[in-house]
């Protein structure tokens, strides 16, 4: 019997530790900071933005919808070039990130041209996590936020 005991306890410790990491860490836990379009100077905007996951599964932005744009693309930058893509990873215990020169939302068909100090209503689409909606502050056109991003 006593042999037995070290190894029910290291079984039991194991049991233990898997429930613990089961359910709160098996799916994304998103997240939306530093949100910004810079005030557009035409019927197109720009918008960066932060989506952080805290969750051990990633999950993808899969499309972004707003009223004040006829469509939202996801564009990623690569070296020197842009292109829209359908989709974008938020890995797990990770960031997503849209800056200025790199990943961004291209707003296109505005509606009207918001002016700095309102803000832009758009909602995040993901793969596996609900949507999240965000109100996006516009800032000036030449706003440089001190994160970089």
């Amino acid at each position: 019997m006593r042999r037995l005991a070290p190894t029910a306890v290291v079984i039991t410790g194991a049991l233990a530790l898997a429930g613990c990491s089961g359910s709160d860490d098996a799916k994304a836990d998103l997240s939306v900071s530093s949100s910004y379009m810079p005030q557009p100077v035409s019927d197109m905007a720009a918008g960066f933005l932060t989506i952080a996951n805290k969750g051990g599964t990633k999950d993808e932005l899969t499309s972004v919808t707003s009223d004040a744009a006829g469509s939202v693309t996801v564009h990623e930058t690569v070296g020197q070039s842009m292109e829209e893509v359908k989709s974008l990873d938020v890995p797990a215990h990770g960031q997503l990130v849209f800056k200025s020169g790199g990943n961004h939302l291209m707003f296109e068909n505005l509606k009207r041209k918001p002016k700095q100090g309102e803000k832009v209503t758009l909602e995040l689409h993901f793969a596996k996590s609900g949507p999240i909606k965000v109100e996006m502050p516009v800032k000036s056109a030449t706003y440089n936020p001190a994160t970089g991003h």
